[in-house]
């Protein structure tokens, strides 16, 4: 028996790059709270990423890619539902580290 998602995440990046790294943060933010994704395909082209959760389903598009398949009509008749804004006091990833160059002048 097939189970269908609880929810469904639509999102968009504007290049390859940036759907990538929606994916990348996705799978790093979960995973840190023990819940990495079942299944993740289309990362080789990163046109069209999906992540399956089990109950939750994201589908992480290149902007154009999203537009021409719009399943925004396919799921018309599903109840959605606007998530808040992450307030600014929520850490991001860590920062990398940084080393500090010293004060003297190259010869």
């Amino acid at each position: 028996m097939t189970s269908v998602a609880d929810y469904l995440v639509l999102c968009s990046g504007e290049s390859e790059r940036q759907v990538r790294a929606i994916a990348e943060h996705i799978d790093q933010v979960l995973s840190a709270q023990r819940l990495p994704p079942l299944s993740i395909e289309g990362t080789s082209t990163a046109q069209w990423i999906l992540m399956d959760f089990g109950d939750v389903v994201a589908h992480i598009f290149r902007a154009d890619i999203r537009e021409h398949y719009g399943l925004e009509r396919l799921w018309s008749d599903a109840k959605r539902v606007r998530l808040p804004a992450i307030p600014a006091s929520v850490p991001a990833a860590p920062a990398p580290l940084v080393k500090k160059r010293s004060g003297r002048a190259r010869s």
